[in-house]
C-alpha cells in the first residue's frame, strides 16, 4: 500500500545533467541544443541524492572563491537551482550565465528545457535565491570540478554515457 505522502514525494523531479555535456562542448549562446538532456525522476526521500545535495550546499564556497576569482584554467560556473512547481515538489535544473543580482539573489540561463515550468525553455533567465541552489560545478583543466548531483544520477545512464561522463569528473 502507497501512502499519499510517498506518492507525492516521488513526483521530485531533477534533471540529469547531460547538459552538462552541452556545458562541456556546446557555446554558451547555444542553449536550444541542450534541450536533448534527460530528465530522471527520483523521490525526495532519496538518500543518495539527498546527500550529494547537502554536499553541494555545504561546498558552495569553493564555488563562489572561483567564480568571484577564477583561474585561467577556470570557466564556465553553473549552479543547479530548485524552482517550485504546482506538480511536484520541485524540478532542479542547471543554470549557465550565473549572475549576481544583490540581496541573496542570482540569475542564470536555463540550460536545458524545463519540464515542469510551463512558458519556461532552455536559455530563459529566471532569478533565484541562494537557498534554492542545489549544487554547482565549474570546468577546471577539462575536468568538472563540483557536479555532486551529477554521481548519483550516473547509475541511470546508458554505460557509455556514463563512463564518458565520470571520466570528466575531477575526483571521479
Amino acid at each position: 500500500m502507497t501512502s499519499a505522502h510517498s506518492k507525492f514525494s516521488k513526483s521530485v523531479v531533477l534533471v540529469l545533467a547531460l547538459a552538462v555535456f552541452a556545458f562541456l562542448g556546446i557555446p554558451k549562446t547555444d542553449v536550444s541544443a541542450q534541450d536533448r538532456s534527460p530528465v530522471i525522476d527520483l523521490s525526495s526521500g532519496n538518500a543518495e541524492m539527498n546527500a550529494a545535495i547537502a554536499k553541494g550546499r555545504a561546498t558552495l564556497p569553493t564555488f563562489w572563491a572561483s567564480y568571484d576569482a577564477p583561474k585561467s584554467s577556470e570557466a564556465g560556473h553553473s549552479l543547479k537551482v530548485r524552482f517550485p512547481t504546482t506538480k511536484n515538489n520541485g524540478e532542479h535544473i542547471w543554470m549557465a550565465d550565473v549572475k549576481k543580482i544583490g540581496d541573496g539573489r542570482y540569475s542564470g540561463r536555463f540550460g536545458n528545457a524545463p519540464r515542469d515550468l510551463p512558458g519556461k525553455r532552455a536559455g530563459d533567465v529566471a532569478e533565484f535565491k541562494e537557498a534554492d541552489i542545489s549544487d554547482w560545478m565549474f570546468m577546471r583543466n577539462g575536468k568538472i570540478v563540483g557536479g555532486e548531483t551529477i554521481r548519483p544520477l550516473l547509475k541511470s545512464l546508458p554505460k557509455a554515457d556514463a563512463d564518458a561522463l565520470r571520466a570528466r569528473l575531477e575526483t571521479p
